[in-house]
């Protein structure tokens, strides 16, 4: 959000009620160039203890170790303004950018850690350190819970690859095509040119599985095709697993394709939490406020978990519930004993309201 929307919320009768301050007799709360000093004020030692709190958060809102999870990891474009520490040209985006690794627990929509990063692809060495450290904290509580992380090709590096299955965590990403790989799928895929061709079908698919290694890999992996064809010709994509188990279809189609949800994810992140906003010139600074819109996210998540399911407000985006339930007049009346908040009559979402503020109360809040 801008810094005038923060220096305005923070003098704010609902925030100081948050904050446990009085509306009217108790003291203000901070400045906005106070925020901006706080966003500095933190070391490298308080930052990595700040991005782990994230990791905790997102493992207490288990009510018990899970059997499994999947983990989405997925790097965006954050574009920079000026100089700023680690921000890098990147010629695919023709920005200079940070380039922040986003990790989410996709079923439940839920964020894991955000890292910023340079504005270049990570390497194969960075993609396992961070990997490695994510793994080694989450399984300092949930020993037995099996991870499963999905990403796009940039995550299909062979130290990465070669430390999970080392370590036993599986994988499933995304593996850019080469002609020695194609060869591989060649009967398939022709069989699907010629099912589409003969028959004057529109769309047809086809899947292959074959066992690769490439030049850099110290072994075998197996590597999963979806073939289409259509009028406008062959469309090949690959991907590589160390799951044992599991159908071709069902490996693209519906585990690996299900990353496309953190996409979403991440938008929702930035385009309406601003996490993005980074124009801090430290780096250490830009994770602080990184962590502060992720904290963000989990108080809207747990607005929006409030809610009852039968409401359309229970899969609302988090705009709409900001306009809805957040960006609404109301009268603060402070007396002697009490603090009032006093609605429009025809507020839309009373009775959201009281079953929300009962629902809040049962979860310790969001």
């Amino acid at each position: 959000m801008s810094d005038a929307l923060v220096s305005y919320l923070t003098r704010s009768s609902p925030c100081e009620l948050a904050c446990g301050r009085l509306p009217d007799t108790g003291r203000d709360l901070c400045s906005q160039p106070t925020l901006s000093r706080l966003e500095n004020a933190p070391t490298l030692r308080d930052v990595i203890r700040l991005t782990y709190a994230l990791v905790d958060q997102w493992m207490a809102s288990y009510d018990k170790p899970p059997s499994s999870v999947t983990l989405d990891i997925d790097d965006t474009c954050d574009i920079a303004h000026g100089h700023q520490q680690l921000s890098l040209f990147n010629a695919h985006y023709d920005e200079r950018c940070f380039l922040p690794i986003h990790i989410y627990d996709t079923e439940k929509s839920r964020p894991v850690a955000m890292i910023l990063r340079p504005g270049k692809t990570p390497s194969g060495v960075e993609v396992r350190a961070h990997l490695r450290r994510l793994v080694r904290h989450i399984r300092e509580r949930w020993p037995a819970t099996r991870i499963l992380f999905r990403g796009d090709g940039h995550y299909a590096r062979p130290e990465a690859m070669a430390w999970c299955e080392d370590h036993g965590v599986d994988y499933v990403f995304g593996l850019p095509g080469t002609k020695p790989l194609s060869k591989k799928v060649e009967e398939t895929a022709d069989a699907v040119r010629v099912e589409r061709a003969f028959n004057d079908k529109d769309v047809v698919r086809g899947y292959a599985e074959t066992r690769h290694r490439a030049k850099s890999w110290d072994r075998e992996r197996r590597a999963i095709a979806r073939i289409e064809a259509t009028r406008l010709g062959l469309d090949i994509r690959f991907i590589v697993t160390n799951l044992p188990h599991g159908a071709p279809e069902w490996l693209y189609d519906s585990l690996y394709c299900a990353r496309g949800q953190a996409e979403n994810l991440i938008k929702l992140h930035k385009t309406q939490l601003c996490s993005d906003r980074t124009s801090c010139r430290s780096a250490l600074a830009n994770q602080v406020r990184l962590v502060l819109h992720t904290a963000a996210y989990w108080l809207m998540l747990g607005v929006r978990e409030a809610i009852p399911s039968p409401r359309d407000l229970a899969k609302a985006e988090f705009s709409t519930l900001r306009l809805r339930l957040l960006k609404i007049a109301a009268r603060v009346i402070e007396t002697a004993s009490r603090v009032r908040l006093a609605f429009s009559a025809a507020c839309p979402e009373a009775d959201l309201f009281y079953s929300m503020l009962a629902a809040l109360l049962m979860a310790g809040g969001p």
